[in-house]
């Protein structure tokens, strides 16, 4: 046999909190042959990103390696130059972040980043760096493949960012690529064309791929063998088949049996007046309409959530209720009462009634502050809370959220996990005292473990303060758990509306239908299947490449 593209043995990497060195990973073995794809799942704080990054002998800031030996196409890395790292990293091995939106440069084009490897390495001209982009964007379905590069960071969705990121990592057809949570923010309908388009190249260039994800679903179909992990350690390693149809030990079977979490079904609130309600809204960017008419209302301790794919107008609809874009046409009624069009003429007890939780935390929580002073904030600007009082009330949130405050009130955002910078962001919203928040993926970059728990204390919270949530999704499975009601939407319409049972049993609208069948299951045929099914029914355009 040939020796394998990727072979690490005994590998040890360590972090520091505090100014005290702790084990992140503990003495871990990976192998990884050209073509193979090797799937990475397990819990926030596993080490999954940590081991993917160790492949090209990289650690983030506060980590080292400490032992072990890390062998890329027979050459031992942590005996390699800086120098000859760099000429290595983004040209034979490259990295798929799962933040694109904290990854891109927003000063510069997005074509202009795409070129800057393959130039600046002599992989290609610019002009042929330029084309290639263009082809690439083609591939992984980017709208306008020829002109899209030409847009800034800003202009476009986190989801099409997620694919020009992709089709960046490609650029010098590298031989090995580490897929870090590369659909997070993706749609379920775009998901299948984007897995479809990687699964693709990864084949037709014998590329060797690490997936990471918190999504097993989507793991199935992509990996031929799959790793768990926990805690820096290995708990059990086999191919994809066994592993999702025979997992041996009691950790990956907990991780197979999550999102057993079903909010209770309340009884509909037709007879009161809605706290909010988005009228006969109409709404856009330039000259185009994103919100053509659409009317949906939420009541007191409901959840709305709102689904459709990327660009459907889920995100613009937000702004329109918090006042961020005024609409053409409508309006936004809270208790009864119209709200300003502009939040610039919004009271500050307006603003304060209508918060927001985002989907990324990373980008959403200010790194420079202490968590103090970022749940602190509006505690003083809607509130006049000062000194002591204000001290309290921090930590009660802290409390809330169930994150012990001596631990976590001095710390920075980058000294916390995914989960518990979310639970932040959630502390943050609470501290105005709102009637409404309006989550925006809050769930979608967290894996299944912690989302559960995202979701159980959001539910916990509701029944508490009787909050009303406008729950922004592309995920069905979190739909089901946590919704009463449910908003479809599709090119800036409401196709569907209603109570969640309703919605989801049948027969139901054609795109809702598509939505539904977009979902991946653990089968690892499934993502086959759904092809075959909607080729056979041109259903779906192929995505297979020539």
């Amino acid at each position: 046999m040939s020796e394998p593209l990727l072979d690490i043995r005994n590998l040890l990497i360590d972090g520091e909190s505090d100014e005290v060195w702790h084990e992140i990973i503990k003495g871990l073995d990976l192998t990884l042959n050209r073509g193979e794809v090797l799937g990475l799942i397990g819990e926030s704080g596993a080490g999954k990103s940590t081991l993917g990054l160790a492949a090209m002998n990289f650690v983030r800031p506060g980590c080292r390696i400490r032992g072990g030996t890390i062998r890329f196409d027979g050459e031992e890395l942590t005996q390699q130059s800086e120098t000859t790292l760099r000429k290595l990293r983004g040209v034979r091995i490259a990295y798929v972040a799962q933040s694109a939106a904290a990854s891109f440069n927003p000063a510069h084009q997005l074509i202009d980043q795409f070129s800057e490897i393959p130039v600046v390495h002599g992989v290609k001209s610019r002009q042929q760096a330029e084309t290639d982009a263009k082809q690439l964007y083609r591939r992984v379905l980017l709208p306008d493949p020829d002109g899209i590069g030409y847009r800034y960071p800003h202009q476009v969705s986190g989801g099409q960012l997620q694919r020009a990121m992709t089709a960046m990592a490609l650029s010098c057809r590298p031989d090995l690529i580490i897929f870090d949570e590369p659909t997070t923010a993706l749609d379920v309908t775009t998901q299948i064309e984007v897995l479809t388009t990687i699964r693709d190249i990864v084949r037709e260039f014998n590329t060797a791929a690490i997936y990471i994800s918190h999504d097993l679903a989507v793991v199935a179909q992509m990996a031929d063998r799959i790793m768990v992990l926990r805690y820096g350690n290995l708990v059990e390693e086999a191919p994809t088949r066994q592993m999702m149809t025979d997992p041996q030990m009691d950790y990956t079977k907990s991780l197979w049996a999550v999102r057993s979490f079903k909010k209770e079904t309340e009884i509909a609130h037709s007879e009161t007046t809605a706290l909010v309600k988005v009228n006969h809204v109409t709404a856009g960017y330039g000259n185009i309409d994103v919100l053509k008419n659409i009317t949906f209302e939420i009541h007191r301790g409901q959840t709305v959530a709102v689904v459709g794919e990327s660009g459907s107008g889920k995100s613009t609809a937000a702004r329109v209720i918090t006042g961020l874009l005024a609409p053409r046409e409508g309006d936004i009624q809270f208790n009864g009462r119209p709200l300003p069009k502009d939040y610039r003429s919004r009271n500050r007890d307006q603003l304060r009634h209508a918060q927001m939780i985002y989907q990324m935390a990373d980008t959403a929580l200010n790194p420079r502050q202490r968590i103090r002073n970022i749940i602190g904030r509006p505690l003083g600007f809607y509130l006049g809370l000062k000194g002591p009082k204000r001290e309290q009330r921090i930590r009660e949130l802290l409390s809330l959220i169930e994150l012990e405050p001596d631990v976590f009130i001095d710390r920075y955002p980058d000294e916390l996990s995914g989960g518990q910078k979310q639970r932040i962001s959630i502390a943050r919203a609470l501290a105005a005292e709102p009637e409404f928040i309006i989550c925006d993926e809050v769930t979608s970059a967290l894996d299944q473990l912690v989302a559960e728990g995202i979701l159980r204390l959001l539910d916990s919270l509701q029944r508490e303060f009787d909050l009303a949530y406008m729950f922004i999704t592309h995920d069905l499975a979190t739909v089901r758990a946590i919704a009463d009601n449910v908003v479809v939407m599709l090119q800036g319409e409401i196709v569907e509306q209603g109570r969640k049972d309703e919605v989801f049993t049948p027969p139901h609208h054609e795109y809702t239908e598509l939505l539904l069948s977009s979902v991946p299951e653990m089968d690892p045929d499934w993502l086959n299947d759904l092809i075959a099914y909607r080729e056979r029914h041109g259903a779906m355009e192929s995505t297979s490449i020539s």
